[in-house]
């Protein structure tokens, strides 16, 4: 998508857990039940070929069960959630991010499903955890993403470099970025923010918040670590955020060579297709770092609305846009990994220059899904920003203590 995924993902509910916290919140008992009624879809969609395979999708389950089903794609997903919710008349299925779980779990608004799913076991582990609150898996993973290493190939054949320099270490990256810099073109050229200078906190052993994202683990030594490797980096010139090069993500700056390489999702593949045809380009695994290999992982669920009319309906619909079929349907059609993990073998088969993109479900890492988080992370982003004029203690000690009156 042009633009990332990631992006999207962290900076989402943060205006939908607030209004929704205002509301009355909704019982899992919802209205009374009808099998048959409609259902309402809201999407939030990276372009013309997410919606109609989703459309398709739904079309397809409609036809098959009966029941009528309506996708629409929202112009601000958050934003019409909550007004959905707040109003009593959300959506019955919808496309939910981490970050927004807990906010509309907390209140009763979200219809706690995943332990009615068959493919439950099927889904990563991490994911799982990803939608889990209470204990309870809330909804299904939709698809995922994580962040590796991008690298224009033609400007790395000119730089003198063969695949035997792909960076598997911090120092040897730094080596080949240093070589990649010249001119108007910076060896290594990402969005500054967490949800990519989050990437070498995970290599170091951190994050923000630790697995299940009831701790603010921000200011460890790891972390630290982290942003003084990229801090040196950037002082040095050998590193470069997008906006400093005029660039609204790592995947524009890449696609206008602007960087010879980038730290991005597998969501660059469309905007490579779509505005830089011409750019030739490899995906490598991020460089392990002091405590080996990591990455970020993004993801969305399949929510259902406790008010839902048709619950049952909802659930049948969500268990067959997760099959094996769909997924790989959606995979092809706009670039996302299935959520489920007997469909690895078929999406590699399909794109197996994207393989380290799903090789690192293995060891990926979430975002922080605290309520309220997201407000945090925003907050870390504007610090962060200014990583090579700044203080990375000072940044990590304020993250930490924002992080921590969150979990009080």
């Amino acid at each position: 998508m042009k633009i990332s995924r990631a992006v999207a993902v962290i900076a989402a509910a943060g205006l939908a857990v607030g209004l929704t916290a205002c509301g009355s919140g909704f019982s899992s008992g919802g209205s009374t039940q009808d099998n048959t009624k409609p259902l309402s879809i809201l999407i939030g969609s990276s372009g013309d070929a997410e919606t109609a395979a989703v459309k398709s999708a739904v079309a397809a389950w409609s036809k098959t069960s009966g029941i009528k089903a309506t996708v629409t794609v929202a112009s601000d997903l958050n934003q019409q959630l909550a007004q959905g919710f707040s109003s009593g008349k959300p959506a019955d299925v919808f496309y939910l991010s981490t970050d927004a779980l807990a906010g509309y779990a907390s209140n009763g608004s979200l219809y706690s499903y995943g332990d009615k799913l068959s493919n439950k076991s099927d889904f990563y582990p991490n994911l799982v955890k990803s939608f889990t609150y209470d204990n309870k898996l809330v909804c299904a993973p939709k698809d995922f993403s994580t962040l590796q290493l991008i690298i224009n190939t033609d400007l790395w054949s000119k730089a003198g470099l063969t695949d035997a320099d792909i960076p598997t270490t911090w120092d040897q990256l730094q080596t080949v970025a240093t070589k990649l810099t010249t001119g108007s073109q910076t060896g290594l050229v990402i969005g500054g923010e967490y949800a990519r200078i989050g990437a070498f906190m995970t290599e170091a052993g951190g994050n923000l918040m630790n697995a299940d994202s009831t701790k603010a683990t921000a200011d460890s030594d790891a972390n630290l670590k982290a942003l003084d490797y990229v801090k040196q980096n950037l002082i040095a010139g050998d590193f470069k955020f997008a906006a400093d090069v005029g660039a609204g993500w790592g995947g524009e700056a890449f696609g206008k060579q602007l960087g010879a390489m980038t730290i991005e999702g597998n969501w660059i593949t469309g905007s490579q297709t779509a505005d830089y045809p011409n750019i030739k380009y490899e995906v490598a695994p991020l460089p392990k770092g002091p405590a080996g290999a990591g990455t970020l992982q993004f993801s969305n669920c399949w929510g259902i609305a406790a008010d839902s009319a048709n619950k049952t309906g909802a659930l049948d619909l969500v268990q067959k846009l997760t099959t094996k079929s769909d997924q790989l349907a959606f995979a092809k059609a706009f670039g996302v990994m299935p959520s489920i993990q007997s469909a690895a073998g078929d999406w590699k088969k399909e794109f197996p220059n994207l393989a380290p993109f799903l090789d690192a479900a293995a060891y990926a890492q979430n975002v922080p899904a605290a309520k309220g988080a997201s407000d945090v992370v925003t907050d870390f982003n504007s610090q962060v920003a200014k990583l090579a004029t700044g203080d990375p203690k000072t940044i990590l000690s304020s993250t930490q203590a924002n992080l921590e009156a969150l979990l009080k």
